[in-house]
């Protein structure tokens, strides 16, 4: 994922969440456990009357997904007489679009589901049907694909509401940058906040047609704190500005309006009078990833987990083989890495699916069936991609394949047994490795966040976060603490006290029944 692409906290809907509220409701009318029209549904064995499933992912849908999505549903109306409608929601406000996906009621059959997208939150919620008494029935072959310790892992109040990708992975960020230039102009590397410093300024001076840092919504700040802190979070996102440090999970202090938040603002407008950031960073649409592929950028500091430095770099080497692209692991600047949690990618049937048997019978297949797998996450052999000495090659170029290496973004139902890796991947399996020596277990991503006491506030905190904190973490705010300030007074007047006092409650319950010191 992922992919993590990152979560940006844009303006919350408190009508959505109503609307939501308001959904469970008229949803969850009794029916318990059960699963909604399953006596309808079809069973695997079962074809049943012929139904479309609405399938949502998230990101941007693959040119050629007219044509998959076609050769998708000659297998599927063979097999389980249904269709299948791939829906993306594109890359810009994707968050509110999802929390829409999910408030309004219309009918979803399957979505994408992980802990950067509030998986544990929206399944303490109601959001999803489970799914313990339907995988037996429905998909026993995805039940049994995955191990028990995994189906263990994504419950939520004992149970299951998602499918986990079974593909063992590390999603802990680093830095991408300009290898080349780095060597041309014999820079350092980008590898403390000092040399990543001393890195872009030899980047503005030496390619003043070239942006430093390719960002947009100031995500370059969760790179910061991975790499300059031992943030509980592997992804460096902050949860309403608290501090949780690994060492010592359970004390938790306030970051934003602290010595250090100031400190890292003031880095950030030095770094936007250096020209590091363009001017209109805030509005900037294109994704960090394209910025730095297309060469209008030099580094990514946020995002960038070793399975997507690895798609930037087939990117690169087939759109511009005389560039290299170099990575930094933010882990190695923490001491210690932790890998993927199974709640980080997954499946779930919304609660407003009309057809949740057959949903799950159609992913079983996606995950188990092979013909399935490689449509989806490699297209068309022969049109998309070829298999040379048992790696996956891209059929011409970034520009003109329609349907690159995992072009559906389906990093959910990957399967170990069917993958295909580019070459160049060797270098990720070695980093991935390195990594294994330094692993703890991730002790952050089981937590599941309530925020119903506090969604009203939570609304307005976002509002808050996006008119006064965005501007000052990109260095349009001449004074930086006089705008520290008015942020933490505008932030308390929204109810970030209630907020941080209810999620420190949560989170020392999490710990404790957890077992965790």
């Amino acid at each position: 994922m992922r992919m993590r692409n990152k979560i940006i906290r844009h303006l919350s809907l408190v009508l959505a969440l109503m609307m939501f509220a308001g959904v469970l409701a008229a949803c969850n009318n009794g029916s318990g456990g059960s699963v909604q029209g399953s006596e309808e549904g079809a069973s695997s064995t079962d074809k049943g009357e012929k139904v479309t499933l609405q399938f949502y992912m998230l990101g941007d849908a693959p040119k050629d997904l007219p044509i998959i999505e076609s050769e998708i549903n000659k297998l599927a109306e063979a097999d389980l007489n249904v269709n299948v409608k791939f829906n993306y929601t594109s890359w810009t406000d994707w968050d509110q679009k999802y929390k829409l996906l999910l408030s309004s009621g219309q009918p979803i059959d399957l979505i994408f589901t992980a802990d950067w997208t509030f998986y544990q939150s929206y399944a303490k919620k109601g959001a999803f049907l489970p799914l313990d008494e339907l995988l037996p029935k429905a998909a026993p072959t995805l039940q049994s694909h995955v191990p028990d310790d995994m189906w263990n892992a994504v419950k939520i109040n004992e149970k299951i509401y998602t499918v986990p990708s079974t593909w063992i992975e590390y999603v802990t960020e680093g830095i991408a940058y300009r290898e080349d230039l780095r060597e041309k102009y014999n820079l350092p590397k980008p590898e403390s906040l000092e040399t990543l410093e001393a890195y872009l300024e030899g980047i503005k001076a030496n390619e003043p047609n070239m942006i430093p840092i390719a960002d947009n919504n100031s995500n370059h700040t969760h790179g910061i704190r991975q790499l300059t802190s031992k943030l509980v979070n592997t992804a460096g996102q902050l949860p309403y500005g608290l501090d949780i440090m690994y060492d010592s999970p359970s004390t938790i202090t306030s970051y934003w309006g602290s010595a250090q938040h100031l400190e890292d603002l003031k880095t950030y407008k030095r770094w936007m009078d250096k020209g590091f950031f363009p001017k209109n960073v805030l509005n900037v649409k294109d994704t960090s990833n394209s910025l730095l592929q297309n060469g209008k950028a030099a580094v990514v500091l946020s995002g960038e987990n070793p399975n997507k430095f690895n798609a930037d770099v087939i990117k690169v080497q087939s759109t511009h083989p005389d560039w290299k692209l170099g990575y930094f692991a933010y882990p190695n600047a923490k001491g210690f890495a932790q890998p993927v949690h199974p709640i980080h990618n997954g499946f779930a049937i919304p609660r407003s699916s009309k057809n949740p048997e057959k949903a799950l019978a159609f992913y079983e297949k996606l995950v188990t069936d092979k013909r399935y797998n490689w449509l989806t996450e490699y297209g068309v052999e022969g049109k998309n991609f070829e298999v040379q000495d048992g790696y996956y090659k891209m059929v011409g170029d970034a520009q003109t394949n329609g349907f690159p290496r995992e072009g559906m973004n389906g990093w959910a139902w990957r399967n170990p047994e069917f993958m295909l890796y580019d070459k160049t991947f060797d270098d990720v399996l070695v980093m991935f490795e390195e990594l294994d020596k330094i692993k703890k277990p991730d002790i952050f991503t089981g937590f599941a966040e309530d925020w119903t006491p506090f969604q009203a506030e939570k609304a307005a905190l976002e509002q808050v976060e996006k008119q006064y904190l965005y501007p000052l973490n990109v260095g349009l705010v001449a004074d930086v603490k006089a705008g520290l300030n008015t942020f933490m007074e505008k932030a308390k007047q929204a109810g970030l006290e209630k907020i941080q006092a209810e999620y420190t409650k949560q989170w020392q319950e999490y710990l404790k029944s957890a077992g965790i010191q």
